[in-house]
């Protein structure tokens, strides 16, 4: 784990990317999960896969690990070809997977010196590199307790600190938060937060946008296989929303297209949704008094800024993917 010394602006300016893929695709028999996308990763970047359930996500993912081979298209890891350079790169990531892999009658510290016993590291390396994670994920308390009695939180830490044990120069994260309460996620994205300033290079997929909005410098909206959008989140929020959201809460017995009728001019977008009706505007409160004039009584107003939510709503839609 390098949390010192790091030149992250130097590692930045890299003339080479961690990660570059041009037509990139994959299938699964006459199923197209990922129908040619191009991108770059470059070190030190905190960078973010978004998307619906079946979007391409994970299969990116697993391309992007060398355990998946693509089914057309280039890619190139480190400058290494997966098909070919397979073990070199594994060799050099850090994966985080969406589920604990962690062996729970084991101890905090087994299961991290069993993990770097696997890179071949020398037993001294393992457990001053265990010693290290552990307290980086603030379990050295922990350290002889066996994993089935942590917490979920802690289960995560322990992975994330496992993931480490390599030093690696790309770390994957898989859904690194979910099922955690708030407080444990706060803890784990400060965790993240510092491995970034260190200059560690995360790639992640997450469902949780307030959480791309914390981690992410940079992130693609990948919906069917393609990449819809891309841009850091301000970028995203800009290009593809408005400053602010007008919020007008109504009965659901009330009919949402019609009021959205009458307020149509007043923002740049209207959304009626069974409950409420969402004016995306510049001036959010202008709106509200406006809708007021005009006659309109909702139960509430609220008025917010614009997320990244908004946007990965209005790329991929509203609409339950299975």
């Amino acid at each position: 784990m390098r949390l010192s010394g790091a030149d992250v602006n130097l590692a930045v300016m890299s003339d080479m990317p961690l990660i570059q893929a041009r037509g990139l695709t994959k299938a699964y028999g006459s199923v197209q999960a990922v129908r040619g996308i191009d991108l770059d990763v470059w070190r030190g970047e905190a960078f973010g896969f978004l998307g619906p359930n079946g979007a391409g996500k994970s299969s990116t993912m697993r391309m992007v690990g060398a355990v998946s081979p693509p089914s057309g298209g280039e890619l190139r890891i480190f400058g290494l070809d997966p098909a070919v350079d397979g073990p070199r790169i594994r060799g050099r990531l850090g994966v985080c997977p969406q589920d604990d892999t962690l062996d729970p009658e084991l101890s905090t510290l087994e299961n991290l010196l069993i993990y770097g016993r696997y890179f071949g590291l020398s037993r001294a390396t393992c457990h001053a590199r265990a010693t290290e994670l552990l307290d980086f994920v603030a379990l050295s308390d922990r350290a002889d307790e066996k994993v089935e009695n942590l917490s979920g939180g802690m289960k995560r830490r322990l992975t994330i600190a496992r993931s480490l044990i390599n030093e690696p120069d790309l770390l994957l994260l898989d859904e690194p938060t979910t099922g955690l309460d708030p407080q444990a996620r706060h803890l784990l994205w400060d965790k993240l937060f510092r491995l970034r300033q260190a200059g560690v290079t995360l790639v992640l997929t997450t469902h949780y946008m307030d959480e791309a909005e914390q981690l992410c410098n940079r992130l693609v909206v990948i919906d069917g296989g393609l990449i819809v959008a891309e841009g850091s989140p301000t970028e995203l929020i800009r290009q593809y929303s408005t400053r602010e959201v007008t919020e007008l809460r109504f009965s659901p017995d009330d009919d949402q297209e019609a009021l959205a009728d009458k307020v149509a001019d007043l923002a740049q977008r209207v959304e009626a949704l069974p409950d409420r009706l969402l004016l995306y505007t510049d001036d959010g409160e202008a709106a509200a008094v406006a809708a007021h004039d005009r006659g309109l009584t909702p139960a509430s107003v609220l008025v917010r800024r614009s997320t990244l939510e908004d946007v990965f709503l209005r790329l991929t839609g509203r609409s339950l993917v299975d």
